[in-house]
């Protein structure tokens, strides 16, 4: 991170364009990566494994979260043991419930206790962290995705649930709180100062974290400069 503001926060890439992710990893700023079905479908990726295997053979030595898709728990556990065995570096993206509801702590509770690395998603309640957070083993390195973007949406402050969920992940120091669904670059400041370890970060808003601390005069010039040649550009006159 030469010449960039410094954090405590692990910044994690997140998205499925591997040509951007390749951007990243060679960028030195991203810590891990994350993806989902989701983005892998808006990037267009038909195969799901062959574009895992491809990602790990790119980025072989960072975190890189892949996604379970079943809706069934049992069949999800499949999943994730096969996710599993793609790499030392994989965290298996387990969804804290199925589409039904049904709490997904039974699976998290047995392949947190075998030893898979897993970050648990689509987290938006305290209580949810607090099942999540008893469901995970001390002993196994784990993530929790907590969706603060989500949460603002709903016109809530997210920091005061990010700062309890930070409380009460400390009884598993090897569980990670991860501030999930960034809308801006202040979030990264704001995800800082609750204690959170990770965030997620796109790769459009990766692209501004040099503008963190900017002078304010300086960037209003600029901002003019860019109106000025944006209008000479395009040959406006009036």
């Amino acid at each position: 991170m030469s010449g960039l503001p410094q954090f405590k926060i692990k910044l994690y890439a997140d998205g499925a364009d591997l040509n951007g992710m390749r951007e990243e990893y060679k960028k030195g700023i991203a810590s891990g990566f994350t993806t989902n079905p989701t983005l892998m479908k808006k990037a267009g990726v038909k195969s799901y494994k062959e574009f895992a295997k491809t990602v790990l053979k790119e980025i072989p030595d960072l975190p890189i979260s892949f996604e379970v898709f079943s809706d069934d728990l049992e069949d999800m556990e499949k999943e994730a043991r096969e996710i599993d065995s793609w790499g030392d570096n994989v965290y298996i993206k387990i969804p804290v419930t199925n589409t039904k509801g049904v709490s997904t702590a039974p699976i998290v509770k047995k392949l947190s206790g075998d030893g898979l690395k897993l970050n648990v998603t689509a987290i938006l309640t305290l209580e949810q962290v607090k099942k999540v957070a008893d469901a995970l083993s001390p002993d196994t390195p784990s993530i929790v995705s907590v969706f603060a973007g989500r949460i603002a949406d709903t016109g809530r402050d997210p920091m005061p649930i990010m700062k309890e969920a930070v409380e009460i992940l400390k009884s598993k120091p090897k569980t990670e709180l991860l501030w999930a669904s960034t809308r801006e670059i202040l979030n990264l400041i704001q995800a800082e100062s609750c204690g959170c370890h990770i965030i997620t970060i796109t790769n459009d808003i990766l692209k501004k974290v040099p503008q963190v601390g900017k002078d304010l005069s300086q960037l209003s010039l600029e901002t003019v400069q860019m109106f000025y040649d944006d209008a000479q550009s395009a040959g406006y006159k009036i």
